[in-house]
């Protein structure tokens, strides 16, 4: 079998650089447009990097940590990086799509593997209506925010926001209020993946809100509706020992 062509993407660190020069010298480098695989040095943020400006090619991604954080990311070794590719797990995501409406009447659209997430502006609380596939769910929410989190990004902000960790592969789409005031006993829900979520800014000039997919943040919403994306997915890929369904079912035994 011919060696793969591989694309090595690396965050601005010394440490992804310097480990970006010894791969390339040992395995080459092509375009992410060329290539058969994505290498990407660093940590979740480079890799959500990665895959919002690459994941149109269609080629897997295999991340190797080099960051803060890397929960999508396999560890670092520079041996035997054809081998682990070669034995590798695929997991498949689908991103969640925004299309946020702004208080000037503009429409921006973004994608998010992690989550989308509305938040207050200001130091008063934000008071947003939900609705679920064009039907009222909740009149009135009173918080801090409230996201939209996929399985993969389940273990991230939203668990921090005391979400529920969801399975990979479960269709499963978690929405999580942030410090929510009122109704104080509301703790979200579990969506199909395939529903569309509409937030709807009751006070958008007394209390503004921002909506961010991932890390593209949209400031003085007044609108925003999330759904899974029909047609884009993007595969990551995993050591068998470390693959991300093991890693998120392993989140929820942690103690």
């Amino acid at each position: 079998m011919s060696q793969p062509r591989i694309a090595l993407l690396a965050s601005p660190t010394e440490e992804a650089r310097a480990a970006l020069a010894l791969l390339a010298a040992r395995h080459g480098e092509h375009a992410p447009s060329e290539a058969d695989v994505v290498v990407a040095l660093g940590g979740d943020g480079f890799m959500l990097q990665t895959l919002h400006r690459h994941a149109a090619a269609g080629v897997p991604v295999y991340g190797m940590k080099l960051g803060s954080i890397g929960f999508l990311m396999n560890h670092y070794d520079p041996d035997g990086l054809l081998e682990r590719i070669a034995a590798a797990e695929p997991a498949v995501l689908r991103p969640l799509e925004m299309q946020a409406l702004t208080e000037s009447g503009a429409t921006v659209g973004s994608l998010a593997y992690n989550e989308v997430s509305l938040l207050r502006q200001t130091r008063q609380a934000a008071h947003l209506a939900i609705e679920l596939n064009g039907k009222p769910r909740l009149e009135e929410l009173i918080c801090d925010g409230v996201m939209v989190a996929t399985p993969a990004g389940s273990t991230a902000y939203n668990f921090s926001a005391h979400g529920p960790i969801l399975p990979l592969g479960s269709s499963i789409i978690a929405l999580t209020p942030i410090a929510a005031f009122r109704p104080r006993r509301w703790r979200g829900a579990l969506l199909k993946s395939a529903t569309e979520v509409r937030f709807r800014v009751l006070d958008p000039y007394k209390r503004p809100v921002s909506a961010t997919a991932d890390s593209h943040e949209v400031r003085d919403v007044v609108e925003v509706t999330i759904r899974e994306s029909r047609d884009l997915t993007v595969t990551l890929l995993f050591d068998p020992e470390h693959n991300l369904e093991e890693r998120i079912l392993s989140e929820q035994f942690v103690v």
